[in-house]
């Protein structure tokens, strides 16, 4: 039986963990997730030290680019996740995203740094100055902060988190549960 709503996939850009999920959740999970964007502190929750072997190996199993950490441990993603959020409004929370984690673990990018963010924006033909302004949006932060509320109200505390409805599956084997109980669940329909 499908969820009666679709999926919801929470991350944190800063989050390595969330990268891994987001490369592979599109052509794993059976059904399409809803990408949301949440500020990990306000979930109680921060980048935990980077296992460096551990992520690494993981990158390379998945085939992406190899691990470039930012200097700056943990990042701040705030700005970027605002700009994820805006990003949400026109359609494109996954290119953002996808390209934003990808500055940040294979590139070794700054997401605080809003050269970082407007390189990723432009990766899916956002304006610099339209992000700029949507970025300082109260709507935006308002969004943003709302998305952290939902996710709270389901049960997320750590990330990536999988909210099928139900149950909430969260860490670095988030998508295989999902997925295992979406299957199961659909078994023998």
């Amino acid at each position: 039986m499908a969820p009666s709503r679709p999926p919801a996939f929470y991350f944190d850009l800063a989050d390595p963990w969330s990268y891994l999920v987001a490369e592979r959740i599109l052509g794993e999970l059976p059904v399409v997730a809803e990408w949301q964007p949440v500020h990990g502190p306000q979930l109680g929750w921060s980048p935990p030290p980077v296992d460096v072997d551990r992520l690494a190996e993981a990158i390379d199993r998945q085939g992406l680019l190899p691990l470039r950490l930012p200097r700056r441990w943990p990042p701040d993603s705030r700005l970027a996740l605002l700009a994820a959020t805006f990003a949400k409004g026109a359609g494109k929370t996954v290119a953002f995203s996808l390209a934003a984690f990808r500055q940040a673990f294979a590139g070794g990018r700054d997401l605080g740094d809003e050269g970082t963010v407007l390189i990723a924006a432009a990766a899916c033909e956002m304006h610099p100055r339209a992000v700029r302004k949507g970025v300082e949006m109260r709507s935006v932060a308002d969004s943003l902060q709302r998305a952290g509320d939902r996710a709270l109200a389901a049960g997320v505390r750590s990330l990536p988190a999988i909210d099928l409805g139900s149950e909430v599956f969260a860490g670095a084997d988030a998508l295989q549960r999902a997925t295992a109980r979406l299957a199961a669940g659909t078994a023998g329909t």
